[in-house]
């Protein structure tokens, strides 16, 4: 069976028209100049335009731009238990399915450093709880040593609702979809900086050099890292490191994972 996705391709779409009814006056025509005008703008701009693709494979325009397909939607290639373990859960409907996996992890083999992550997900209980780990430079523990974008059921603003950087930076907005509907994950990573879209929306960001006390946050606001009992700052985290999807007791599924390099 072949399941499809949507994605977005950025294509400019141009629609202009004219309709009237009875007389025209001359503010009619004002108008019809600036709905010609803010035609022209769109000439100039970047439209959305749909396209229809498999799951797990990447678009002609993804391989032109060097993105790399991280799982291949029949098997666990590639990917691990964070504790070195095989996966246990068997791939699910084309997904990677962290519940159970035999860890509390499951991660790519590769360390990445400077990328843009993206990948959908999804969950079926009312309450969820996963999580997308990156950058970790400590399999043994990831919580610490790596950050993590909340996955999550519900409509919280908190450091730990959906979109959040866990315990750092919480989400202007909380772009989640109702259980049993995908949702869209975009994660970019460029020194200092991460960024996280939901859903096309932009809703976490923060800069590492700005959490530059042990255990602070910019806000004033404790974080929970520490190393060997001592509060760290985020600001000295590793740049490179493994990434994957937490197992957090609920079932929750995973596909379309791909990345590119920056």
């Amino acid at each position: 069976m072949i399941v499809l996705r949507t994605i977005f391709l950025g294509a400019a779409i141009v629609f202009s028209g004219v309709i009237t009814v009875g007389n025209v006056s001359a503010a009619d025509d004002a108008s019809a100049d600036d709905a010609s005008a803010d035609d022209a703008s769109a000439d100039n701009a970047s439209a959305d335009e749909k396209t229809t693709v498999a799951d797990n494979v990447l678009t002609s325009k993804e391989k032109k731009d060097g993105w790399r397909l991280l799982f291949n939607g029949r098997d666990h290639t590639g990917w691990r238990c964070n504790n070195g373990k095989k996966i246990a859960t068997p791939v699910d409907q084309g997904s990677l399915v962290p519940y159970k996996s035999g860890g509390y992890l499951v991660l790519h083999d590769d360390l990445f450093a400077d990328f843009v992550l993206r990948c959908d997900v999804r969950w079926e209980a009312e309450h969820c709880n996963s999580g997308i780990f990156f950058r970790v430079s400590d399999k043994k523990n990831p919580v610490h040593t790596g950050f993590e974008v909340q996955v999550m059921s519900g409509a919280g603003l908190s450091k730990h609702d959906m979109g959040a950087i866990y315990d750092l930076a919480a989400p202007t907005k909380n772009m989640g979809k109702p259980a049993g509907e995908w949702n869209a994950i975009e994660i970019r990573c460029q020194g200092p900086n991460i960024q996280v879209k939901v859903n096309g929306r932009v809703v976490s960001t923060l800069n590492c050099d700005d959490f530059d006390q042990p255990g602070v946050c910019p806000d004033g606001q404790k974080h929970k890292f520490k190393i060997k009992g001592k509060p760290i700052a985020v600001k000295n985290f590793a740049r490179r490191g493994y990434l994957g999807f937490q197992d957090h007791g609920q079932r929750v599924w995973y596909k379309n994972i791909r990345l590119l390099e920056l």
